[in-house]
């Protein structure tokens, strides 16, 4: 694959920004398998538990609450595989975390496809929880510490679209396929992922932290390409590490919280609350039940795999507008959209359990849904976990996104566990003019307290939240997994 050079850029800064991309395709490529195999466990619930309340295919019962619980379990699980994934990839190594998240994967998925007891269904579900929660901070990490920044915008949302693909994946083979076989479907998904993990290195900035220099240098030639000077690059991370470690503090929980950190942490928290109650994974848990309800005149399989693609299709949108818009309109585009959907589809909702008829409106529901995915796919999905990685100082980066990660996996766990509560004590329509509300204040929090960082340097961003830094801050944005949830 050629090398990219910028059009206006003078002939020694080109020779100097040049950019091999096969390497970092590969290596792009190979870790947003994963973000597919945590997009597969996070859409499973809602073609799955369909069919798995059939007790004539069922060898156990799956009562509403057994449900909720088997929806809910994986978010519970993936805070603390959230929280466990910020000491893993400092000690074990961003690579090897990944790699390692593939065989646990592949065994839950076994658990729950050859399941006999609605247990087993459990504990594979904790477990692959697990794995999500692990995968959901180390795969934006590795990506961050190896893209350069010329191809990181196009490159970097590739796990967002892979996760898609595998949110589409599942409730595609969903309608052909029971729980137990869409389980094993799932162990199939973990094998190539770690076949392709084995074959890319380590990030050279982890080598440079383990003062492993030789290898670092090694990691970083493959990444640049074999005819590459790295030097410069290398050097660059050196010092950034070495004055990194000079302004270290004593490192604990509540210097997150403290000083000129605060700002930032509580942005990032903020913007990762509205994007879990913003109800997103509710919609994606149990998709087939919500139409099921709202007697929609299109069947409800087909409704789910609609939505899956335009969840997809609409991470290629966000990629083509997200450095031309900016953060913040796309993210007031996000919030305005979601809002009108969503009090459009708790409008239905209220229609039809006033017993008036609405036969005439039997489109409502898959439109909504379909504006709803489309706001979110632009804004509120992939933006928080981008903006994470650019605006949390460099010093705390680590273990704030670690903090964030887990946050993130709580809200997530509180919506899905208690959705169908929700729904019992305010109603459909009383929960999605909820969620509505929820949006809207979205809207507001943006406007007051998110900064625009789109065309700014970690320098300058941090400056702006945090006052002058003294350090040269080389660390990539960390851009995740989407997930719709």
């Amino acid at each position: 694959m050629p090398k990219v050079v910028g059009k206006n850029v003078p002939q020694f800064e080109k020779e100097k920004n040049q950019v091999f991309l096969w390497t970092q395709v590969l290596a792009a490529f190979s870790v947003s398998l994963g973000s597919m195999v945590v997009g597969f466990a996070s859409s499973y619930t809602s073609p799955a538990l369909t069919t798995m309340t059939n007790q004539t295919i069922t060898p156990f019962v799956v009562t509403p609450d057994t449900g909720s619980w088997i929806g809910s379990i994986m978010p519970l699980s993936a805070l603390f595989g959230g929280i466990a994934g910020g000491p893993l990839i400092e000690y074990v190594g961003r690579r090897n975390t990944i790699l390692f998240t593939a065989f646990p994967f592949l065994f839950a998925w076994l658990m729950i496809g050859l399941a006999f007891d609605v247990s087993m269904v459990l504990f594979g579900r904790a477990l692959s929880g697990f794995c999500v929660g692990v995968a959901s901070l180390s795969l934006p990490v590795y990506l961050g510490e190896t893209i350069q920044p010329e191809v990181r915008g196009s490159l970097g949302l590739l796990p967002t679209a892979f996760g898609n693909i595998g949110i589409l994946l599942c409730f595609i083979a969903g309608n052909f396929m029971n729980w137990s076989q869409l389980a094993l479907l799932g162990s199939v998904l973990p094998i190539p992922f770690a076949l392709l993990m084995v074959m890319i290195p380590e990030t050279p900035r982890w080598y440079i932290s383990k003062g492993k220099t030789k290898r670092a240098r090694k990691s970083l030639q493959w990444l640049r390409g074999k005819d590459a000077d790295v030097s410069d690059e290398l050097t660059t991370v050196e010092k950034m590490h070495v004055e990194s470690e000079r302004q270290e503090t004593q490192s604990d929980l509540f210097e997150l919280f403290m000083g000129s950190n605060l700002k930032p942490v509580l942005i990032s928290l903020g913007l990762m609350f509205f994007q879990q109650m913003s109800g997103i994974n509710a919609v994606i848990f149990y998709t087939v039940q919500i139409f099921q309800d709202a007697g929609s005149t299109i069947d409800e399989n087909l409704c789910t795999i609609i939505v899956g693609i335009v969840n997809f299709g609409s991470t290629f949108v966000a990629t083509a507008l997200i450095d031309r818009l900016g953060r913040k309109i796309l993210l007031y585009m996000s919030s305005v959209s979601m809002t009108l959907s969503l009090v459009v589809l708790g409008g239905f909702f209220y229609m039809k359990n006033s017993h008036m008829d609405t036969s005439e409106y039997g489109y409502v529901p898959l439109a909504s849904f379909v504006i709803y995915v489309i706001g979110f796919s632009l804004g509120f999905g992939p933006i928080p976990w981008l903006m994470m990685g650019e605006i949390l100082p460099a010093k705390i980066r680590g273990s704030a996104a670690s903090v964030v990660t887990s946050f993130n996996w709580t809200c997530t766990f509180i919506v899905t566990k208690t959705f169908n509560d929700i729904i019992y004590l305010l109603g459909q329509d009383g929960t999605f003019w909820l969620f509505g509300c929820i949006c809207a204040l979205g809207l507001v929090f943006t406007i007051a307290f998110v900064p625009e960082t789109s065309g700014r340097s970690l320098e300058e961003i941090e400056r702006g939240l945090t006052g002058p830094v003294r350090r040269m801050s080389a660390v990539a944005n960390i851009k995740p997994t989407p997930m719709a949830c």
